[in-house]
C-alpha cells in the first residue's frame, strides 16, 4: 500500500503565499487575520481567487470585529481595494497593520469613490421634463408652425397697409429667383424632353403605336415631371440661397441689429421670400415644361416622324386643361414651402461658418424631401382630375 508523500516545498510555499482570511483566538477576543500576499500575482489563479473568496465570505465584515493584517507579507493597492470593498469602504473599529500596509490603504481609501445614487423620479417629473425638453421633432414643428404664422400675419399687415411692404425687396426677389432661373431650367427641361422621348419611342415603335408619345409627353411633363423638376432645380439654387443669406446676417449679427432698430424679421425677410417664390414657381414650372415639350417635340420627329404640326394639335386633346391649372397650384405650394423651409433653417443658423453650412446642407436636403412627399400627396389626392 503506497503511504501518502509529504508536500513539496514548492508546494507548501506556494500554499502559504496565497491570500486568505481566518478567524483566531487573540488578546482580547475572536480577530479577523489576513495572510499571504494580497497582490494582483497571488490573486491571478483562479483556485487562489476561489479560495480568497470563500475566505472572505466566512469572516464577514461585522461592527467591532478587529482586523490584524501584520501577517500579510506583501499588500498592493489590488489587495488593498479589496479589503476596503470588504469593510464597506470604513475602517473597522480595531485594526493593527504595519506601517507600509497602512499607506497603501490610506492612499486606497483617499481616492475610492462610491458610485453615484440614481435619483428616483416620478411620473410628474418626467412628464414636465418631457414638456420643457421635449424631441427635436416637436421642437422643428413648433417652431415651423410658428414661422407659418407669423407669415400669416405679416400678409395680413400687409393688406391693411400696401405702401408700407417691402416692394423694393419683393421685386428684387422675384428677379433673383425668377428671371435668373430661367436659363438652367430651361436647358434642364430641354434635355430631359429629350432623353424621355428618345426612350419611349423605343418602346411604342414595337407596338405601332408611334403617336401616343404626345400623351405620354404631355401628361408626364405638364403634370408631374415640369413641376417637379423645376422645383428641384429652385430648392438647390434659391433655397439654398435664402439660407445663406439670412444665416450669414445672423453671423454678422445683421439680424440682432435689425431688432434692435424694431425692424421685424418676418415682415422684411421672410415675406417677401416665400412671395416671390409663390409667384415664380408657377412660371418657372411652366417654362421648364414648355422647354421639355419642345426638346420632346423635336425628339419624336427625329425618331418617330411625328411632325411639330401633328404634336402641337394632338397636344390639348391629350392633354386637358385641369392638368395645367393642377401643376401651377402645386408649383404654387412648392415654392412657399421651399421659402419657408430656407428661412427656417436660415433663422436657426448659429453665429459660425459652421453651422452655415450645415444649415445650408440641410435646407437643400429637407426642401426637396418635402417637395417630392407633396408631390405624392397631390398624386394620390387628384388621381382623377385631367385623366381620361
Amino acid at each position: 500500500m503506497p503511504t501518502d508523500s509529504p508536500m513539496p516545498a514548492e508546494a507548501q510555499e506556494a500554499q502559504g503565499t496565497q491570500p486568505r482570511v481566518d478567524e483566531r483566538e487573540q488578546a482580547g477576543g475572536r480577530w479577523a487575520v489576513a495572510s499571504g500576499r494580497w497582490t494582483v500575482l497571488a490573486m491571478s489563479s483562479m483556485p487562489a481567487w476561489t479560495t480568497l473568496s470563500d475566505s472572505l465570505k466566512g469572516v464577514p465584515a461585522q461592527q467591532g470585529r478587529p482586523w490584524d493584517l501584520r501577517p500579510i507579507e506583501q499588500l498592493d493597492h489590488i489587495g488593498a481595494q479589496l479589503l476596503w470593498n470588504h469593510w464597506g469602504q470604513a475602517w473597522p473599529a480595531r485594526l493593527e497593520m504595519d506601517s507600509q500596509h497602512k499607506a497603501v490603504l490610506d492612499q486606497v481609501a483617499l481616492y475610492t469613490c462610491s458610485p453615484p445614487v440614481e435619483p428616483t423620479v416620478t411620473f410628474a417629473e418626467r412628464f414636465r421634463h418631457f414638456a420643457h425638453n421635449g424631441t427635436r421633432m416637436m421642437f422643428v414643428a413648433r417652431d415651423f408652425l410658428g414661422l407659418i404664422g407669423q407669415l400669416v400675419l405679416d400678409v395680413g399687415k400687409l393688406l391693411r397697409a400696401p405702401l408700407r411692404g417691402p416692394w423694393r425687396d419683393f421685386s428684387g426677389q422675384i428677379y433673383q429667383f425668377g428671371t435668373t432661373a430661367l436659363p438652367i431650367t430651361a436647358l434642364v427641361g430641354l434635355l430631359i424632353g429629350v432623353v424621355l422621348a428618345y426612350l419611349t419611342s423605343q418602346q411604342l415603335r414595337q407596338y405601332g403605336a408611334e403617336t401616343f408619345i404626345v400623351n405620354i409627353l404631355g401628361l408626364s411633363l405638364i403634370r408631374e415631371l415640369g413641376p417637379v423638376l423645376a422645383a428641384v432645380l429652385i430648392a438647390g439654387r434659391s433655397g439654398s440661397a435664402i439660407t445663406a443669406q439670412i444665416g450669414v446676417m445672423r453671423v454678422t449679427e445683421e439680424l440682432d441689429a435689425m431688432r434692435v432698430m424694431g425692424i421685424p424679421h418676418g415682415f422684411r425677410l421672410v415675406m417677401p421670400r416665400v412671395l416671390a417664390l409663390a409667384i415664380t414657381m408657377p412660371l418657372i414650372s411652366m417654362w421648364t415644361s414648355m422647354a421639355a415639350l419642345f426638346g420632346g417635340m423635336i425628339a419624336a420627329d427625329l425618331s418617330l416622324d411625328i411632325s411639330p404640326a401633328y404634336f402641337l394639335s394632338a397636344l390639348p386633346r391629350a392633354v386637358p386643361m385641369s392638368n395645367l391649372y393642377l401643376a401651377l397650384s402645386k408649383s404654387a405650394v412648392f415654392g412657399i414651402l421651399i421659402a419657408l423651409i430656407g428661412c427656417y433653417f436660415g433663422m436657426k443658423v448659429k453665429p459660425n461658418t459652421e453651422s452655415l453650412g450645415r444649415g445650408t446642407t440641410s435646407s437643400v436636403v429637407t426642401s426637396i424631401t418635402v417637395v417630392i412627399l407633396v408631390d405624392a400627396l397631390f398624386a394620390v389626392l387628384f388621381k382623377g382630375v385631367g385623366l381620361r
